[in-house]
């Protein structure tokens, strides 16, 4: 049981729909970031703080434009963790990473640094569950959660391969392509839940394409809570920590409206 998990299982015990924000580390500048991140955490039960990377194949418009301004103002992945160390808000901080920056430094020396920065989660999604063996294993031994994502495409046996493997939460996926506020959430998502409801206890959350308290609450009615980030982004460039947290205190109404 890692301490992210244990944290997560005694919300969903209580009835609480879990509430995940995305936040880019140095955004929106590296003297607001930490006021940023925690304004991001006061209605949060976890926050998910993305690693500047110049490859970002998994973001969208919004995100990546976000790591590409954070790389400019001398941020990279790892400077990222030194820059979040001590600057948590009551929420746990789960790192989102591409691989490339973790192979450069050493899978359990990046794990060690994640560790003293605070971090107790840790996802990295361009990396197949047949080569993750190592991470994991590096996770585990710093007492990192292991959060693994499943997409609309994954078969019934893959989800539960998948599945087996997260020792945090499992990251249903909505929609096809990368990362983005959309006008709807997709109807996928429902399906997504279902398979990873059949492979696994595990709190599974629904992320990609969330973008407004509605969709929040839809998504939230079949899975155990969501991950937004394009719509965090956005609001931290535009109107600063204070925009960003009037929007999650919305976004947090709408999922305990769902409670009881």
């Amino acid at each position: 049981m890692t301490k992210l998990l244990d944290h997560l299982l005694s919300l969903r015990a209580e009835g609480r729909k879990l509430l995940v924000p995305y936040l880019m580390a140095g955004v929106p500048q590296r003297d607001s970031y930490g006021p940023a991140l925690v304004a991001c955490s006061e209605d949060a039960d976890a926050v998910e703080v993305g690693l500047p990377y110049s490859d970002p194949l998994m973001d969208g418009p919004v995100i990546a434009s976000a790591g590409e301004r954070a790389i400019r103002d001398g941020i990279g992945p790892i400077e990222a963790l030194e820059l979040t160390a001590g600057l948590g808000g009551s929420a746990p901080l789960i790192a989102m990473t591409y691989y490339n920056p973790i192979y450069r430094v050493g899978e359990r020396a990046f794990c060690a640094r994640a560790s003293r920065a605070g971090v107790t989660g840790l996802i990295v999604p361009d990396l197949p569950l047949e080569e993750s063996a190592g991470i994991r294993n590096a996770a585990r031994e710093h007492g990192l959660a292991w959060i693994t994502l499943v997409a609309p495409t994954s078969p019934p046996h893959r989800v539960e391969a998948i599945a087996k493997t997260a020792t945090g939460f499992v990251y249903a996926v909505s929609t096809l392509g990368v990362t983005g506020a959309r006008d709807e959430l997709s109807a996928v998502a429902s399906k997504v839940v279902a398979r990873c409801r059949d492979a696994t206890d595990l709190p599974v959350l629904v992320g990609l394409g969330v973008s407004n308290p509605e969709q929040a609450g839809a998504a939230a009615s079949v899975a155990d809570g969501v991950v937004i980030g394009s719509a965090v982004v956005k609001l931290v460039l535009e109107r600063g920590a204070e925009g960003a947290a009037s929007f999650l205190a919305e976004v947090r109404g709408a999922l305990d409206a769902l409670q009881g």
